[in-house]
């Protein structure tokens, strides 16, 4: 638990008080769970973008109106379409004690034999579904593609979690695949 997050209570605000608070650099948000409820809530732009810099899928220590602190993760980041500036945020509060069903990055690394070969690398998945606790839950998963030639496939099964993570998406799941270039007939 690397971050701290100060949160804000949010009371029964208009759309253009809320439209204020973002130029404000204050993002509403929502936080629920089972210990809390639902709460509506602001959290400060800057220490967001800090938050998830490095790691979107962080457990946060979420100072929360009337709650004290509790850990949070956040759930979802809503973004405005075309600035890309986030408008809302849904932090999930944990139970450290209980296992979570969450998404985990797949980061490929290397370049495929089969594409120096001249074969196309087709990417299927880019995360899978995982239950574990929440101490263990990973930001990103490396896999090494260096190996793959043309025909091959990575499957879901292939992948190797460290012990206490539950794989859910289905094991025959293709994640990434090399296909072989398909030359076209020349009809003089």
């Amino acid at each position: 638990m690397s971050n701290s997050i100060q949160l804000n209570e949010r009371v029964n605000l208009t759309k253009s008080q809320i439209n204020v608070l973002r130029k404000q650099g204050q993002i509403p948000a929502i936080v629920y769970g089972k210990d809390v409820g639902s709460i509506s809530v602001i959290v400060n732009e800057k220490e967001i973008l800090a938050a998830v810099k490095n790691n979107q899928r962080a457990i946060l220590i979420a100072a929360i109106p009337a709650q004290g602190n509790k850990p949070v993760l956040i759930q979802n980041i809503q973004r405005d379409p075309i600035s890309n500036k986030i408008v809302h945020v849904d932090f999930y509060q944990l139970n450290m004690n209980e296992s979570l069903d969450s998404k985990v990055t797949i980061h490929f690394s290397g370049e495929p034999a089969g594409v120096k070969a001249g074969g196309i690398l087709q990417v299927e998945m880019y995360e899978v579904e995982v239950r574990c606790m929440p101490d263990n839950l990973l930001s990103a998963f490396e896999v090494d593609i260096s190996g793959l030639g043309i025909g091959d496939q990575l499957h879901v099964s292939d992948l190797a979690f460290h012990e206490g993570i539950e794989v859910l998406s289905d094991s025959g799941a293709v994640l990434i695949r090399v296909s072989q270039t398909h030359a076209e007939e020349i009809v003089a």
